[in-house]
């Protein structure tokens, strides 16, 4: 039997769309800036599967002023607990510096008291007799709500507030503040905001797109889910192929893949053909659930992080040069379609 080979890269996808940035998300965000002087302290949730492709510079360029603390959500879902997880992290928290940072997961209480510890801390510290305001922003779906609900939990032992979703846009307008931890004689105690996700403008890099799409922070329906499985495949393959042991040998092949889960979960089309993309959305939901692995998307090395330094000019485009890029590119898929017809 031939020794199976994953693919190295996987092939870039030109016609992607390259952004998600919709109308609540302007609104939100321009709500949170007149909302910024009411702010003790920033809470920013990105995910911990892509440290790098979640960060979002518009929270950087208008949400300035006022000092922040970076959560990455659902380590469950990215961290096996390993020495190369702990070294990863270690090499995030030299990355963020002077920003102060904690990896967490909403299920896992001693993590969330470590929030917890922190807005306390940051709170004592400002001593004001009103209490202290903070707000959690983040990209759509990356666990702002489900971080506020378990801060609730655990602070005050109070019941969910906020709504979730596996969806993005669950959240479309800010809340009113929640109490997370109780007062004492010399305040109030503290309060937090939840904020509906805002997207990047404008996506320069269409894997970041992928990967973005595979984490659940744009709708389903946005990137075809055959494509998207397909991206996870390519995941897979390079993580552990015998996390889909149970339905197919390992293969580089998207639809062989499909078919054969189709065939064992009994998703099939009238004549007993597969139904790839009810498959396709089935492994999605899967790998996000972190049934077929813990691993992360984005590469996190000395290289990348640096790079990544690097491009933050680039990445962080205006809502206007966002808006610009997008129009050029409808543009030069309008002329390829045109010479596609001829």
């Amino acid at each position: 039997m031939a020794t199976f080979i994953p693919r190295k890269v996987f092939p870039t996808l030109n016609s992607l769309p390259r952004s998600y940035f919709l109308g609540h998300h302007k609104a939100g965000l321009d709500k949170m800036k007149t909302m910024l002087s009411h702010i003790d302290l920033v809470i920013e949730c990105r995910d911990y599967r892509i440290p790098l492709s979640s960060r979002n510079p518009l929270f950087e360029e208008n949400l300035a002023g006022r000092e922040r603390l970076i959560v990455y959500t659902k380590r469950d879902l990215g961290s096996e607990g390993y020495q190369q997880d702990r070294n990863r992290e270690r090499l995030i928290q030299e990355f963020q510096r002077p920003s102060a940072l904690l990896f967490s997961d909403y299920k896992d209480k001693s993590s969330v008291r470590k929030v917890l510890e922190f807005a306390r801390e940051h709170a004592a510290a400002a001593n004001s007799l009103i209490g202290a305001r903070m707000m959690v922003v983040g990209m759509p779906n990356v666990g702002k709500s489900s971080l506020l609900n378990a801060l609730r939990g655990v602070g005050v032992h109070k019941g969910k507030v906020a709504h979730t979703g596996a969806q993005p846009g669950v959240t479309r307008k800010i809340g009113t503040t929640v109490k997370i931890i109780n007062g004492e004689e010399s305040g109030e105690g503290v309060y937090l905001m939840d904020t509906p996700g805002v997207f990047i403008p404008y996506v320069p890099d269409t894997e970041a797109m992928l990967k973005l799409a595979l984490c659940g922070s744009v709708k389903d329906t946005i990137i075809a889910p055959t494509t998207l499985a397909d991206y996870l495949l390519y995941h897979l393959n390079l993580y552990k192929p015998s996390v889909y042991a149970e339905y197919e040998q390992p293969t580089n092949d998207i639809e062989t893949l499909l078919a054969a889960l189709a065939r064992k979960t009994g998703r099939l089309q009238k004549g007993g053909t597969p139904d790839y993309e009810a498959s396709a959305l089935w492994l999605i939901q899967r790998w996000r659930n972190g049934h077929l692995g813990r691993f992360l998307l984005d590469e996190v090395t000395h290289a990348t992080l640096e790079a990544e330094r690097g491009a933050n000019g680039s990445a962080g485009v205006s809502l206007s040069q966002g808006r610009k890029m997008m129009k050029e590119l409808r543009k030069q898929k309008s002329r390829l379609k045109h010479l596609n017809s001829q």
